[in-house]
């Protein structure tokens, strides 16, 4: 399999030293890690965690499961022929990252990792270090700033934006404010894609739990590195505009083709979709 090693031997331009971490400030991608009892986190990330699950306990669960729904994703959009994918807010690197699950479908896949975390980076060229992996490449990027992800050269030469690519933006939306227009950022993204590329998405939604918890999931990311903005079924909808989703369309992240009935039922309190640009 094609490597790519550029970043991997402490040569990279985009890879900071780990003082930019911050671990004073709580970092939602630092958070996550914490709900899917991984070990990469601060006390400060830890606190925060703690506040969320005081009023909504079976959050690791639901992290769990929207993890699980990506997997699914990935695998069936590898298995409809796409070879390039577009990971951005990836989040610390656990077991069944995106390039794993899509180069056991085809091992030609080529994966471009984007998130703002240092730490990120600085993990991701651990877990990469080595043979066995494929042509994946991390780079530290802001996705509020889609266009200079767009005009990468790095992205560029890792991905062909005149084939079909898989844009994924997991769990990463709703610490987009309003005010920094996500919609739009979504739009600029897919406009950049070639027909046949797929959106995989999900999303924080308030609309299965009593106004109080979204009010308390606020409080909680208030120090944070980035704000919580959960959204509605329809808000989350119009990030779908103008790309036509696949069955079973937006749902609940675990009803997303659920591996089984049990699993569908999983409580996770937002939407998940996949999505084709005609």
């Amino acid at each position: 399999m094609a490597e790519n090693t550029s970043w991997m031997d402490g040569t990279a331009e985009d890879f900071r030293p780990p003082s930019d971490l911050r671990p004073d400030i709580p970092h939602p991608a630092r958070i996550y890690n914490y709900f899917l009892g991984g070990k990469d986190h601060f006390p400060a990330d830890r606190a925060a965690a703690e506040q969320v699950l005081a009023f909504a306990p079976a959050t690791p669960s639901a992290a769990r499961a929207n993890r699980a729904f990506l997997q699914r994703a990935v695998r069936y959009v590898a298995g409809e022929g796409i070879t390039q994918f577009l990971d951005i807010g990836t989040g610390i690197p656990t077991a069944g990252n995106t390039h794993e699950i899509a180069q056991q479908v085809d091992p030609a896949v080529k994966v471009v990792y984007i998130d703002n975390d240092p730490i990120v980076l600085a993990h991701a060229r651990a877990l990469m270090a080595g043979p066995g992996h494929g042509a994946t490449t991390v780079l530290q990027a802001d996705l509020r700033d889609p266009k200079s992800i767009l005009t990468d050269p790095r992205v560029r030469e890792a991905i062909d934006l005149d084939q079909p690519v898989a844009l994924m933006l997991v769990a990463v939306l709703h610490f987009v404010d309003d005010e920094q227009d996500p919609h739009g950022i979504v739009r600029t993204l897919l406009d950049a894609l070639a027909p046949g590329s797929f959106l995989i998405l999900s999303h924080a939604t308030g609309d299965f739990d009593p106004p109080e918890h979204s009010v308390a999931g606020k409080a909680a990311y208030q120090k944070a590195a980035a704000q919580v903005s959960p959204r509605p079924y329809a808000e989350v909808l119009r990030f779908f505009e103008g790309v036509e989703l696949v069955e079973p369309g937006l749902v609940a992240p675990p009803k997303w083709r659920p591996e089984n009935p049990e699993a569908a039922e999983a409580w996770t309190p937002g939407y998940g979709a996949v999505a084709r640009k005609s």
